[in-house]
């Protein structure tokens, strides 16, 4: 990777003792030469109506108030290479800018009249003649690519747009991630989803479908090397990417037991036949909306009757909630369902030292968390645990509506030095999570495709190695 001279926020240099001086050659014919640019303006995107939908509904919560929402800057990876840029959620939901977006932009409500002026601001695009241009590894275009003009921007997004440095802040501000109001604000008008959310959405799913057929497909490699995991994550990567933007979160690729570890990422592990894998992913478009499935699959092909015990018992805790969800409930109750699935399940298997009544009691049972220790459901959108910062009157004890996407994903886990449960138990853990759709007519499972029973899963495998 090349490199350039390192600057703080401020511009100012950070090596000038190692910095390395442009001939003046250089500097005198870089910025000549060079052909016109195409200035044709692109239409606007499928996204901009709602978008300014979305703004409206916004702003009319807040009238009078000047509003800031930042799209964010690159984070630092280490010394002086960035993660790639990914705008703020609140940013791309108001804006309908996705992958694309130029960091270090700003979406200003301005106060008029009963409503606001909207105006984003970002960083024009540098010109030949400016230092810019050829200096700066970050965001100069002779080192990352073309940006578009405002007037482009305006033109795709439907939205009006100025430079960046005209930028004035006030003290009244409200500003996204500072104020508590406008913060939950924003995250709340993510829960019930417009028509082309749920499009993204169900394009995520099945994209992330062929990622893992993918991964079954490539279960022979995957089983031969002695890092399995990190060839499960890698080869989802790869559709992550290409039919993508990019992974939604972490790959969890887990196998024997790690599965066990809710949220096993270091993908470090061998995946064994005679062995469960779980896989908890998900892709994320170039909108920036991403899904999240979770499939747990016999590396050997088959289930053993205790992994299908387990696996099924699952499943009946996921279907439960399933067959419960219909507008008007209450979103906690989804897990509720399960978790009554799980208690008597395990109870019934002798792992509980009291009845599945008394385990479920509100007040002194919970002994089946244990076993299950995370929630059942979480909204799902441009954040993979969507509408986080919503307030919990509006989230976990919310009325679930139409338009609302969120998943349902028990488990079972069975840690590898838990001695409360038989031997036989010990380092199988369980997950199966689909991405729920709620219209007025029930729940719609946008996921439905990928092989969710025990058979289901053991005939996948089969016709994978054929």
């Amino acid at each position: 990777m090349t490199s350039t001279d390192q600057k703080t926020e401020d511009g100012a240099d950070t090596n000038t003792n190692r910095r390395q001086p442009y001939p003046q050659g250089f500097l005198d014919t870089i910025g000549t030469g060079w052909a016109a640019r195409d200035e044709t303006l692109p239409p606007e995107r499928p996204q901009a109506p709602f978008a300014l939908a979305r703004r409206a509904a916004l702003s009319a919560q807040f009238t009078g108030k000047r509003l800031v929402i930042p799209a964010g800057g690159f984070a630092q990876r280490s010394n002086d290479t960035d993660f790639p840029f990914r705008a703020h959620s609140a940013f791309a939901h108001l804006t309908g800018w996705g992958s694309d977006a130029v960091a270090d932009s700003v979406l200003l409500f301005e106060p008029a009249g009963s409503g606001h002026d909207v105006t984003l601001y970002l960083r024009d695009r540098a010109t030949r003649e400016t230092e810019e241009f050829y200096r700066d590894a970050t965001i100069g275009e002779f080192w990352v690519g073309p940006r578009p003009s405002l007037a482009a921007v305006a033109a795709d997004l439907g939205v009006a747009t100025a430079p960046l440095e005209t930028l004035e802040r006030t003290p009244d501000d409200l500003v996204v991630g500072e104020h508590d109001g406008l913060t939950s604000a924003v995250s709340e008008l993510r829960l019930v989803k417009d028509a082309y959310e749920i499009e993204q959405l169900q394009l995520a799913v099945d994209t992330t479908a062929r990622g893992f057929d993918d991964i079954v497909r490539e279960l022979p490699r995957i089983i031969e090397h002695p890092r399995g995991e990190r060839v499960v994550e890698g080869v989802f990567h790869l559709r992550a990417r290409s039919d993508g933007n990019w992974e939604g979160y972490d790959t969890i690729a887990a196998s024997g037991p790690h599965a066990c570890y809710l949220h096993w990422t270091r993908n470090d592990g061998a995946v064994l036949p005679g062995d469960l894998i779980l896989v908890d992913a998900g892709v994320e478009v170039d909108s920036l909306y991403t899904a999240d499935i979770t499939r747990t699959l016999p590396v050997s092909g088959t289930f053993t009757p205790i992994q299908r015990r387990i696996y099924e018992a699952v499943r009946e805790a996921a279907d439960a909630a399933f067959a419960a969800a219909r507008p008007g409930m209450r979103f906690r109750e989804l897990h509720d369902t399960a978790m009554g699935v799980i208690a008597r399940r395990t109870a019934e298997w002798g792992l509980l030292p009291v009845s599945a009544e008394e385990a479920l009691d509100a007040d002194r049972g919970g002994h089946q968390r244990r076993y299950m220790v995370h929630g059942t459901s979480h909204h799902l959108g441009l954040d993979v645990h969507d509408c986080a910062q919503a307030r919990r009157e509006m989230y976990y004890e919310g009325v679930v509506e139409p338009g609302m996407v969120f998943t349902i994903e028990p488990g079972l886990y069975f840690q590898i030095d838990d001695e409360t449960v038989p031997a036989e138990y010990r380092g199988i853990g369980v997950r199966i999570e689909d991405d729920i759709l709620m219209t007025e007519d029930g729940p719609v499972n946008l996921s439905a495709g990928i092989p969710r029973t025990a058979d289901e899963i053991e005939a996948w495998l089969a016709q994978s190695r054929d």
